[in-house]
């Protein structure tokens, strides 16, 4: 297992799937990781952490090479030593694989060409303007594409690599590996449910705080327009404004985003439909249902099936 690093590299983008693996071996796996910097040097992480480098990229012929990502490169061109490096491994590597924004790097080295994938959610749109011949999916925690693989945000690249691990010793294994670092096997959702809160600073008023709070502990509550009016006792039409001001949202579709998220959470705990919709807040199954045709293009039953094991259906 061969990772690229290089000066400005996230740590946690390198760190990450390395302890997968690393955990891996504990349970019976015999990977070796190894380190490689464009020239071989010794490189600095984006906090000043210094990363003891193994080889030169052109010294190694990997099975599987991931490039790590950095704060650098959606702002900046990819540095040409950096894309040749990529390059040189993945000509090598049985698999090739990116964390986070590492995708501005295997895209940069024509890699991603005709290919589907995925980086963080806020350089979604870069990477797309600048991969044209790719398709890039902004809501997925990681996307399979053939032998290519892409992971989204930074913690993203532990789905990925347990994704890898399963691939290569099967989910009883990689269960093991993901209780013992207390993650996620595979996490419900995409990228979506992290984003969504984070895509603006919180509400400037005080009183739409107040109601995004109320929302939030308890999203099965009574959240009408009208409740939600008088509860800070103003007008329906003016806590309209107030969403739509300040979060870009209605007070319904607020409601409906916490109770989706919530409803996804529940299932991946292992409720019934039925049960979920009711514990979530939605007036009826169908009601849920058609947020979830709605927001994913798949009904809760069949998210529930997806996300049971480290490898999505529809990835492969």
């Amino acid at each position: 297992m061969v990772i690229l690093v290089y000066d400005g590299v996230t740590l946690l983008d390198v760190a990450g799937p390395a302890e997968v693996f690393a955990e891996a071996n504990r349970f019976g796996a015999d990977y070796r990781i190894v380190l490689a910097s464009p020239t071989g040097t010794d490189v600095t992480s984006s906090i000043g952490i210094r990363i003891a480098v193994d080889a030169a990229a052109s010294q190694l012929a990997p099975d599987t090479f991931l490039v790590a990502g950095a704060d650098l490169y959606p702002r900046s061109p990819v540095a040409r030593d950096l894309v040749e490096a990529t390059r040189t491994l993945a000509l090598q590597a049985d698999r090739v694989a990116s964390i986070c924004t590492g995708a501005f790097v295997l895209g940069a080295a024509g890699l991603l060409d005709g290919k589907r994938a995925t980086t963080h959610w806020k350089v979604a749109q870069e990477l797309a303007a600048r991969c044209r011949a790719s398709h890039v999916e902004p809501d997925a925690i990681f996307v399979r594409d053939g032998t290519t693989y892409t992971s989204a945000g930074v913690t993203a690249g532990i789905d990925l690599a347990l994704a890898l691990v399963e691939e290569d010793h099967g989910p009883d294994l990689t269960r093991d590996v993901a209780r013992a670092l207390v993650v996620y096997l595979q996490r419900s959702g995409g990228q979506s449910q992290f984003s969504a809160p984070l895509q603006g600073p919180p509400p400037r008023s005080p009183v739409i705080r107040r109601i995004t709070d109320l929302v939030t502990a308890d999203p099965a509550g009574n959240h009408s327009l009208g409740e939600l009016a008088k509860h800070i006792n103003v007008s329906s039409r003016h806590l309209t404004r107030l969403f739509h001001d300040e979060l870009s949202t209605t007070p319904a579709r607020y409601v409906e985003m916490i109770r989706f998220d919530m409803a996804k959470a529940l299932l991946d705990q292992g409720h019934t439909a039925t049960q979920v919709a009711s514990l979530a807040g939605f007036p009826s199954y169908e009601s849920m249902r058609r947020v979830f045709a709605r927001k994913m293009s798949i009904s809760p039953a069949a998210f529930q099936r997806r996300f049971s094991t480290a490898h999505r259906a529809d990835t492969a």
